[in-house]
Formats: structure tokens, C-alpha cells, sequence
């Protein structure tokens, strides 16, 4: 029993501990998303819905719940942030070429139709950002819109 006690203290002083360390917050600028958002005109429903449910791990600025002052939980959240990004940042839309928007407005039709965006584990404490039938078919025509315009853009050289 001694031996649980000193072990149950030892991991109380390594979370204490652990408290003062945190990851990098993903705090850049809202402004960075305007160029997504003056290139491919969301409505104001689908732009509430992105919003709601993609600029948090898909753009330069997060808002981060409570629970992410929390050591090691802001960790996993700062991977999962990175992790998105990595697939898909709206802050860096101008950057994208054309063939490579069309590609991830392609991606983003099939995620969210398919039920694989947002992640679960995003919406089990997001439950705002549970997409109805109703905002997936309104993602779902906005991406095809805006694809119709990429399809007739003219190609790189």
C-alpha cells in the first residue's frame, strides 16, 4: 500500500509539474481567411457553418475551450490542430493553385458527405458543429459552385 501512496504522489507532483509546459497556441489572425472567403463566397449559413465546424483546426487561428489550459490535453490538441493544417489551411487558400483548391474542394464535398468531418472527436465536445442533413447539402452545393468556377479557370502553363 506504502508503495500506491508514493506512486500516487509521484504522478500528482509530475502533473503539477507538467502544468507549466504548453505547446505553441495556433493564435494567427482571422483577416488571414479572407482571401478564402472573397474567392469562393460562402453564404452566410455556410460561412456561420465554417465556422462553426472548420476554422478551428483548418486555419491560422484557433479557439480554444477551457479544457486546453489542461496538461497534456492541450498537447493532443495543439497535434490535432497541426494535423489539420497540414491537410488543409484556409489561411494559406492564395497559395494553393488552382488545380490543388479544386482538389481540396473535392476532398471537402467527400468528408462531409461521407460523415469523416468534422471528427468525432471534435463534436463530442463541439456539439454545435454536428452537421444536419440540411448544412451538408448546403457545403455540399457551395463546393460544387465553386468548383463550376475552377473547372473554367484557365490552367498554369
Amino acid at each position: 500500500m506504502k508503495i500506491l501512496k508514493k506512486l500516487g504522489l509521484l504522478l500528482l507532483i509530475l502533473f503539477v509539474i507538467a502544468q507549466f509546459f504548453s505547446p505553441e497556441k495556433n493564435e494567427g489572425n482571422t483577416e488571414d481567411l479572407s482571401a478564402f472567403l472573397t474567392e469562393t463566397k460562402p453564404s452566410p449559413e455556410v460561412q456561420k457553418i465554417l465556422e462553426t465546424t472548420c476554422f478551428d483546426c483548418h486555419s491560422s487561428h484557433t479557439n480554444y475551450p477551457w479544457y486546453d489550459k489542461i496538461t497534456p490535453v492541450n498537447y493532443w490538441l495543439a497535434e490535432h490542430v497541426e494535423d489539420g493544417r497540414k491537410h488543409l489551411d484556409f489561411s494559406k487558400w492564395s497559395d494553393y493553385s488552382v488545380k490543388r483548391k479544386d482538389h481540396k474542394f473535392e476532398e471537402i464535398a467527400e468528408e462531409v458527405e461521407e460523415h469523416k468531418m468534422p471528427l468525432p472527436s471534435y463534436t463530442w465536445t463541439h456539439s454545435e458543429a454536428n452537421l444536419t442533413q440540411d448544412q451538408i447539402k448546403a457545403i455540399v452545393d457551395w463546393v460544387n459552385q465553386v468548383r463550376v468556377g475552377y473547372a473554367l479557370a484557365p490552367k498554369a502553363q
